[in-house]
């Protein structure tokens, strides 16, 4: 008897997705960086990164560093280096993280919610995200107010 179970479909359309930056397969990029309007990785990026949007990492793209995505992540490439400490690469997403079957994460994932699709490598650690741990803390009372 042949048990085969259905497996779900993940389909990506950058420009339906309105991803308007990308680092170009064979590209290098490193440093202090900020993208508005989400991000598609093909190439290397590398530093202390700020994704406004959508990350994509594409099959062969490679990200490394500490990096803080406001939206969702998708992840066909890798995370992080294979031959650093778990901890030298970070990434805080506040959407959705899907790994598909060709992701591979040697780094920390923090995510508000992980899907992780058949044969995803998650060698690094991961943690969900609580919905009040970013939120910023209230003070008991107004200014001005005893």
């Amino acid at each position: 008897m042949d048990l085969k179970t259905p497996q779900d479909t993940l389909t990506i359309d950058p420009i339906a997705m309105n991803v308007v930056n990308r680092v170009a397969a064979g590209s290098v990029l490193g440093g202090d960086l900020t993208f508005e309007g989400g991000l598609l990785v093909q190439g290397e990026l590398s530093g202390h990164l700020r994704v406004n949007g959508r990350l994509i990492i594409w099959t062969g793209g490679s990200v490394r560093g500490r990096i803080q995505v406001f939206g969702d992540l998708y992840l066909f490439g890798r995370l992080g280096d294979p031959d650093a400490d778990a901890h030298a690469t970070s990434l805080e997403c506040h959407g959705m993280a899907y790994v598909s079957k060709t992701g591979v994460s040697t780094g920390t994932l923090l995510a508000r919610r992980l899907q992780l699709y058949e044969g995803a490598d998650l060698q690094g650690p991961f943690k969900t995200l609580k919905l009040g741990a970013t939120l910023p803390e209230l003070q008991d009372a107004l200014p001005g107010q005893t």
